[in-house]
């Protein structure tokens, strides 16, 4: 089993950063892929970044392609995803989850994924 918390979520202006945190613990040495999703008020829960446990590759939706960053602290099980030049529309619960198997592709939908943490609000501001 492995556990994950996020952290780092909060009430900015649009246009401002946050810096997001998700600690895993447990069997991290199962980890093959760790993600962040995120699910707006009446929206279906939507894929945002992933990052490959051991290599450090990475892959985002086009959405926040040159605003966020997703990085990992090996030594720490900790996985960031750094989110710049905020708006309206990245107002959402933020999740990470962890996959437990190899995959040849960036798995995007929440099916492929066996662990989730219980999410950390980001509400932008106008």
């Amino acid at each position: 089993q492995v556990q994950l918390v996020e952290s780092g979520g909060g009430l900015v202006q649009a246009g401002g950063s946050l810096r997001l945190s998700c600690a895993a613990s447990g069997r991290t040495s199962s980890i093959y892929t760790m993600a962040w999703f995120r699910q707006a008020p009446g929206k279906e829960r939507e894929f945002v970044a992933a990052i490959r446990w051991s290599s450090g590759s990475t892959y985002y939706t086009d959405s926040v392609k040159g605003r966020f960053t997703i990085s990992r602290d090996n030594a720490e099980n900790t996985v960031y995803l750094q989110v710049n030049r905020l708006n309206s529309e990245d107002t959402a619960v933020h999740c990470c989850a962890a996959a437990n198997s190899w995959r040849t592709f960036w798995a995007t939908t929440p099916n492929w994924y066996d662990y989730w943490g219980q999410g950390t609000q980001v509400t932008v501001s106008s």
